[in-house]
């Protein structure tokens, strides 16, 4: 019976999978993951009501996937994985992936641009609400249906980051392009380490901790401004060079904007 069974709770999570795909392709629309940006006050930019509803959805669809076919942690990789293992190497990709964080901040800003403390909370849900949809869907249900098809594990981790690449939408034009490397960079590492643990523990760990330094270190959670569109490039081009005096009702007017 268990044999008759399979296949077809496979099929059910192979179509809730999808619908995570999707999902993930509109998280611009609810102002979350990469878009969910803050004002100069701190604040998000997009409603808080509206961004927890995508990860309701999200959150719904794989407890629905998990209640159908409770084998997914055993036929995919939609489970820990080697627990020691999973916190030895997700430790190892968040520092690693720090790293990078602070090396696309320099390369932007040619400094590391920290956020007002109070949009913290809201980041961190953020960072771990997208880490966890991103790993399962990606990582663990979308790498697991392409190795448990046959193919050769480097060859489904590069699909699997092909189509999260396409889903964060970061390579569209006009868009920050060493971020989008990130992003494939993130999504091979990861999809390595989920292979090498026989689960998402590590990829989720790795993925949180990267996340969030992005938006320590550039003041955004994965997309920055245009260049010479943050208040503060935008306030030195309205500051007289140096040396120079501004006197009138033109320094009384910037004063008064200050």
């Amino acid at each position: 019976m268990d044999e008759l069974i399979r296949p077809f709770g496979l099929l059910i999570a192979l179509a809730f999978t999808l619908l995570l795909v999707v999902l993930r392709f509109q998280a611009e629309l609810f102002g979350v993951a990469e878009y969910a940006d803050y004002g100069p006050d701190g604040r998000p930019a997009t409603r808080l009501r509206r961004r927890l509803s995508w990860y309701l959805v999200g959150f719904l669809i794989i407890l629905t996937m998990v209640w159908i076919y409770p084998g997914l942690a055993e036929d995919l990789f939609v489970g820990l994985g080697d627990k020691g293992g999973a916190v030895f190497y997700g430790v190892i990709l968040g520092v690693a992936g720090s790293a990078l964080a602070v090396g696309v901040a320099l390369l932007r800003y040619g400094h590391i641009r920290l956020p007002a403390v109070s949009s913290y909370p809201v980041a961190m849900i953020n960072a771990l609400g997208t880490a966890f949809m991103d790993e399962v869907t990606f990582r663990g249900a979308v790498l697991g249906f392409l190795v448990l098809a046959g193919l050769n594990p480097w060859l489904a981790i590069l699909i699997e980051t092909l189509i999260y690449g396409l889903a964060t939408r970061l390579g569209a034009p006009g868009r920050d392009r060493s971020l989008f490397v990130l992003a494939l960079v993130l999504g091979v590492v990861t999809g390595w380490a989920t292979i090498e643990t026989g689960g998402i523990g590590a990829a989720f760990i790795g993925h949180s901790i990267s996340r969030f330094a992005i938006f320590l270190t550039t003041g955004h959670s994965g997309q920055p401004l245009a260049k010479g569109r943050e208040v503060e490039e935008i306030e030195k081009r309205r500051r007289p060079p140096e040396g120079w005096s501004i006197v009138g009702a033109m320094r009384d007017s910037i004063n008064r904007e200050r």
